[in-house]
């Protein structure tokens, strides 16, 4: 990816729109296919879908939600990690449709908070986000977390949701500090799946020694 991938337009150092007035384009009045909110982003795709598809999962949404975005968020984060100049999704992707009900939620709960973030959100430690190799770095790292946000684990779509999330708004404003959140964010969503997992593995291994008489 260029910076032009990430929102300056190739004609001019004209400032992008922000995220916000991103989300507030999205039609909410009828259906839409993933590839019909892929096509309308342009040149932000990248960072403004890799925000949209991983937030949800970090709000109280309609169950199901994981499902119907965690895949096409594991090809986006592939894609930044192997370094695309251009997204692509796969035809059964493009396909899949997300409700109105779904993205009129979406839009009503995120654009509030957005307005919030965008106070702070400005381009800044760019070592972090504006090169190839640390946009590499950020799908490496952006990558497992999605498919761990794919993965049907009770309670743990949360902590790598919001990892993301973080990651994407600094790719999207050019904001190294929200990578770094991102990052830290990363580390901790690693700890806490780690905990649970154990503690899920050691509750089966009893559930098990208890019911045979082990």
């Amino acid at each position: 990816m260029t910076q032009n991938d990430l929102g300056e337009e190739k004609s001019g150092p004209q400032k992008p729109h922000r995220l916000s007035d991103i989300i507030r384009s999205i039609d909410t009045r009828e259906d839409m296919t993933i590839g019909q909110l892929a096509d309308s982003l342009g040149d932000r795709a990248f960072g403004a879908l890799m925000f949209i598809f991983a937030v949800p999962n970090a709000l109280p949404m309609p169950p199901g939600t994981s499902a119907i975005l965690g895949l096409p968020l594991v090809i986006l984060t592939w894609q930044v990690l192997v370094g695309r100049h251009s997204l692509w999704l796969p035809k059964l992707v493009r396909d899949r449709r997300i409700s109105r009900e779904m993205l009129e939620r979406f839009v009503s709960r995120v654009t509030p908070i957005m307005a919030r973030l965008e106070r702070i959100l400005k381009p800044r430690l760019g070592f972090l986000v504006t090169s190839d190799v640390a946009e590499r770095v950020l799908g490496l790292v952006a990558f497992p977390l999605a498919l761990i946000l794919f993965l049907p684990i009770p309670f743990g779509n949360i902590p790598p949701a919001a990892a993301i999330a973080c990651l994407a708004l600094g790719l999207a404003e050019r904001d190294g500090l929200a990578v770094a959140v991102g990052y830290a964010l990363a580390l901790a969503s690693t700890a806490i799946l780690a905990a649970v997992s154990s503690a899920l593995y050691v509750g089966v291994v009893a559930f098990f020694r208890a019911l045979f008489g082990m």
